[in-house]
């Protein structure tokens, strides 16, 4: 292809190490390509809760508006910020090789109060998720709100008094950031297709569609579909405390899926193994509904 694909992202740090994983790729490949900066909505308002802005795709409508516009051909995404529903216009083209998709606890201090679920301690994060399930599991704890780049979310925790700030382990990875002071926090759930990366072009562009067919990989893409088809049945958006993983083993997947009220007290999981299909995630999300989840669903701040 002679023409130069012009590849979109948003300009944090983490956005584009992830848009320039895929520039490389498709250089390996033999196509010329730029990256095109954009700030987003979300990356200007960095006090805010994400629930309290109140829409969907805070962190994704620009770079769409892009792509439809024909000012980039292709726009590089944390999936996990990505609507269920694309925008009208547009398609995916490629999932790539997912990293580690958990959640650690970044601690400023000790680590002795860690294990006692009755301690007191303050813990920072914007995620209603992240709060929700932290609250089922340390009901005394105070939540504070931290937002902004990684960088900037370590700086502020440094210069804190809180015991603690949650951060999603393969951002901090991919920067070459991990603090030696971190948890892996196995027991919490991540979002719907955290860890991957998506890349998105024009329905109508076959040129784009096949020049990412190669970096495409479908275990990652069966399972974090699985896992967004499930978030769909849920009502939920990039800013709902619902949890999601899907793990691909021998043919089979293993889900494992929750919502929890935003005060802890309530948490409703379900746990299932089937076939790689989103009919999975969406028998799931039925069966989680049935234990009650949609009355809890509405009591929620919606985006």
């Amino acid at each position: 292809m002679s023409k130069k694909i012009r590849i979109g992202t948003r300009d944090s740090r983490l956005a584009v190490w992830q848009a320039s994983l895929v520039l490389r790729q498709l250089q390996d490949a033999g196509h010329s390509l730029e990256l095109v900066l954009i700030k987003s909505e979300g990356d200007i308002d960095l006090v805010t809760p994400l629930y309290a802005i109140g829409v969907q795709g805070i962190f994704t409508r620009t770079l769409d508006a892009a792509l439809l516009a024909g000012r980039i051909d292709l726009a590089v995404h944390s999936m996990k910020d990505v609507p269920v529903q694309l925008a009208e216009g547009l398609s995916a083209a490629a999932v790539l090789s997912r990293a580690d998709p958990g959640d650690l606890l970044v601690l400023r201090g000790d680590s002795s109060w860690v294990d006692d679920r009755e301690s007191n301690a303050t813990i920072a994060t914007s995620s209603l998720r992240r709060k929700a399930q932290w609250l089922h599991r340390f009901p005394r704890h105070r939540i504070e709100n931290l937002r902004g780049n990684v960088g900037t979310r370590l700086k502020k925790l440094a210069d804190s008094d809180w015991q603690g700030a949650i951060f999603a382990r393969a951002g901090l990875e991919r920067l070459g950031e991990m603090p030696a002071n971190s948890l892996s926090l196995d027991w919490m759930l991540p979002a719907p297709a955290q860890g991957a990366i998506l890349v998105t072009c024009r329905e109508e562009d076959e040129a784009m569609r096949q020049a990412c067919s190669p970096l495409n990989d479908p275990s990652t893409a069966a399972c974090v579909n699985i896992e967004r088809a499930f978030l769909s049945i849920m009502m939920g958006g990039c800013s709902t405390p619902v949890g999601a993983l899907a793990t691909l083993r021998d043919g089979q997947v293993h889900f494992r899926g929750n919502v929890c009220s935003l005060d802890g007290v309530t948490c409703l999981s379900v746990e299932r193994t089937g076939p790689a299909s989103a009919d999975l995630g969406r028998e799931s999300g039925e069966a989680l509904l049935a234990q009650g989840a949609g009355a809890l669903i509405q009591k929620l701040p919606h985006d």
